[in-house]
Order: structure tokens, then C-alpha cells, then sequence
């Protein structure tokens, strides 16, 4: 016969004990790195507005001031810069038997827990600026879900490839290495 005992409250896990691990230190300085580049990007573009608006009217004697454009640099780089800052030390993993918890989230906080037995496929990448402050992301697709259901990014590059391994371990999936 079927059972569905209710649970106490009491009993019910604490996720204020699980052993929660940070990114790596060298994540915020590539965010920080990553906005930096952004902000020379944008002042280069308003430099180069500033030089083809003054060519394009300087037969008519026209002089076009664009000195407001120059405010988008503080305006979006005071945001940018900061960020990384507030945002990375609230998010987390923890890897526990039998599943992986995520947690993110400065204004909207939000813990996911992925049970290994639904893990279906676990990709590690990295992008360019990734690879020189040797961190990695690490994407977990489960049954049923289209794209990538959890991704953690800011691992340690060789931590990422260990949880790899080691997750595609726990689910039982063959391990092709590189």
C-alpha cells in the first residue's frame, strides 16, 4: 500500500549547514577585467564620434560639443566596476552524495539543487579572458531540460575538470578525456 508520511518541520535539512565554497579570488578580477575592457571600448567609441562629427561639420564651421557623451564612462563603468565586488562573494556551491547546490543572487536570491541522478551531460568551458585568470565554467544539463539547467561559473579551471570527472562518475556516463 502507498505512504506519504508527512515530515516535521525539524526534520527537514538545513541549508544553512551545508559547507558552502566560494569562486576563486581570481573570478572578480576577471569580471573586473572583463568591464574594464567594456569602458575602453565605449570611451574609444566616443572619441571616435567626437572625430567624425568635428570632420563631418568642419566645412560648415560647426563645432559639435559631445561632452555629455563623455558621462556614459562613470555613468556605466561606477555599476560595472562594482559589481563583481557585491555580486561574487554571495554566490556558492556545495557538493554533497547524492546532488550539487548553487547559490547566486544579491536582490533575488536563489539556491538550485541538482540531484546527480538526473544529470544527463556536465560541459566545462572557458572563454579567452577565462583561460588567463585560469578559471572555467562548469554547465550541468539534466533529463529534460532544454540548454543548460545549472551553471557555475568562476571554478577554479582544475576544480571544474575534477568536478567533471567526478560528477560524470556519480551518474555513471563513460569519461571521454582530452
Amino acid at each position: 500500500m502507498f505512504e506519504n508520511p508527512e515530515i516535521a518541520h525539524e526534520d527537514l535539512p538545513q541549508v544553512d549547514t551545508v559547507d558552502w565554497q566560494n569562486m576563486d579570488p581570481k573570478f572578480i578580477r576577471r569580471l573586473l577585467t572583463e568591464a574594464a575592457l567594456a569602458l575602453i571600448f565605449v570611451a574609444i567609441g566616443v572619441g571616435v564620434l567626437q572625430i567624425v562629427f568635428n570632420i563631418a561639420f568642419a566645412d560648415e564651421n560647426i563645432s559639435v560639443k559631445l561632452r555629455w557623451l563623455w558621462l556614459l564612462i562613470p555613468l556605466l563603468g561606477i555599476p560595472l566596476l562594482s559589481w563583481p565586488l557585491i555580486s561574487v562573494p554571495r554566490i556558492g556551491y556545495a557538493v554533497r552524495d547524492k546532488d550539487i547546490l548553487y547559490k547566486a543572487g544579491v536582490f533575488w536570491r536563489t539556491v538550485t539543487a541538482i540531484p546527480f541522478n538526473r544529470i544527463q551531460h556536465v560541459e566545462k568551458s572557458s572563454t579567452p579572458l577565462d583561460r588567463r585568470f585560469r578559471v572555467a565554467t562548469l554547465q550541468l544539463f539534466t533529463a529534460g531540460g532544454s540548454g543548460g539547467d545549472l551553471k557555475i561559473h568562476g571554478l577554479p579551471a582544475q576544480l571544474a575538470e575534477n568536478l567533471r570527472v567526478f560528477i560524470l562518475e556519480k551518474v555513471g556516463t563513460s569519461i571521454e578525456h582530452d
